[in-house]
C-alpha cells in the first residue's frame, strides 16, 4: 500500500541523482555514503509505486514516471530556492508585485498599464518576467507569478483555474520610420497596396485582426517580416525595414523610442490587453492601481 504523502527528503535525493546522472555522483556532491543514497531512492520507488530508474548498461537512465516527477521536483526545488532567496532579502516596506508579460504584448503599453503602480505607497517592488503565453500561464497557476499580462483572453477549457480580465482595449494606427511613413501617408489606406510590411506571425491575436482589415480594404502587402517578439519587430521597424501595426495610445512612444511616424490611423483593428489572475476579484493594491488609472482615463484608452 502506498503511504499518503511524498518524503521531501528522498524526493531531493532523486532529484540530485537525475541532474548528476548517477548515484555515485550525487552522493558524492552530497556527501553521503553510496548506500544511504540507493536506500532512500528504494524507499520514495516503494512510496510511489513506480520504478523511477532503469539500467541501461552501466547507466541510469530516467523511466516516463521518472521524467515526470523530476519535472515536479524541478518546480519544487525553484520554489524552495526562491523561496530561501526571498527570506535571505533585507525586510522591506515595498509591496512586491511578480508580473508575467506576454512577449506578444507591445511593451510601450506594459509600462503604461504597469507605470501606475509606481507612485503607490506604500512603495511597490516590481519584478517583470516576459515569456510565451502558455508558460506564463503555468507559472501563474503554480503562483511563481501574481499577474499575467497579455494581448488574450484564457481560452475557455483550459485545465488551469486562472481568470481573465479585459483591462483596455484601444484602436490602432500604421507607423514607419520618417522615409516610408512619409511614401506611404498619402491615399491612406490604399496606399498601403504592395507596401512592405512587419507583422506579428499567425499565432498572434491581433494578426488576424489585421489580415482581415487587409482583405476588406482589397490590400496586399509585401510582409518583408513576422515577427512572435513584438518588441523585435519595433526594433526592425525602428531601422526603417518596413511599416508596422501599434496601438494608438502608445503614438507618442512610437515616435519617441522608435522614431516611428504616423501613417494612419486604424480604428477597425483594436489591440486589447487583459490581465489574466488566480482569482475572479484582483485583490492585489498595485493591480487596483492599474484598474483606478484606466477608469480615469490616465492611460488615455479610447
Amino acid at each position: 500500500m502506498k503511504d499518503s504523502g511524498v518524503n521531501f527528503r528522498h524526493l531531493y535525493y532523486f532529484w540530485v541523482v537525475a541532474k548528476e546522472g548517477g548515484i555515485t555522483r550525487a552522493a558524492t556532491r552530497m556527501g553521503l555514503a553510496i548506500q544511504t543514497v540507493s536506500t532512500q531512492l528504494g524507499l520514495l520507488e516503494q512510496s510511489l509505486g513506480k520504478s523511477l530508474f532503469t539500467q541501461q548498461g552501466r547507466r541510469l537512465v530516467l523511466t516516463e514516471a521518472g521524467r515526470t516527477a523530476l519535472s515536479y521536483a524541478d518546480q519544487i526545488f525553484l520554489l524552495g530556492e526562491q523561496m530561501q532567496e526571498a527570506l535571505g532579502q533585507p525586510e522591506t516596506t515595498r509591496t512586491r508585485l511578480t508580473v508575467g508579460i506576454s512577449d506578444s504584448l507591445p511593451k510601450p503599453t506594459a509600462f503604461r498599464l504597469l507605470e501606475a503602480t509606481m507612485q503607490l505607497t506604500p512603495p511597490v517592488r516590481l519584478v517583470c518576467n516576459e515569456g510565451p503565453f502558455d508558460g506564463l500561464l503555468t507559472d501563474l497557476a503554480l503562483h511563481k507569478l501574481d499577474l499575467v499580462l497579455t494581448d488574450r483572453a484564457v481560452r475557455s477549457g483550459t485545465p488551469l483555474r486562472v481568470f481573465s480580465h479585459l483591462l483596455l482595449e484601444s484602436p490602432t494606427i500604421v507607423v514607419g520610420a520618417a522615409p516610408l511613413a512619409e511614401a506611404y501617408s498619402a491615399g491612406f489606406p490604399r496606399s498601403l497596396d504592395r507596401a512592405p510590411f512587419l507583422l506579428p506571425t499567425r499565432n498572434n491575436v491581433l494578426r488576424g485582426k489585421i489580415d482581415e482589415w487587409f482583405d476588406h480594404h482589397n490590400l496586399r502587402p509585401d510582409v518583408v517580416g513576422e515577427f512572435d517578439d513584438n518588441a523585435l519587430l519595433a526594433t526592425f521597424g525602428r531601422r526603417g525595414a518596413g511599416l508596422f501595426f501599434a496601438s494608438s495610445m502608445a503614438a507618442a512612444d512610437m515616435k519617441e523610442q522608435f522614431g516611428a511616424s504616423l501613417v494612419g490611423d486604424v480604428p477597425e483593428v483594436r489591440e486589447q490587453c487583459y490581465a489574466i489572475s488566480n482569482e475572479r476579484k484582483i485583490a492585489h493594491p498595485a493591480v487596483e492601481a492599474i484598474m483606478t488609472a484606466i477608469h480615469q482615463g490616465v492611460l488615455h484608452s479610447a
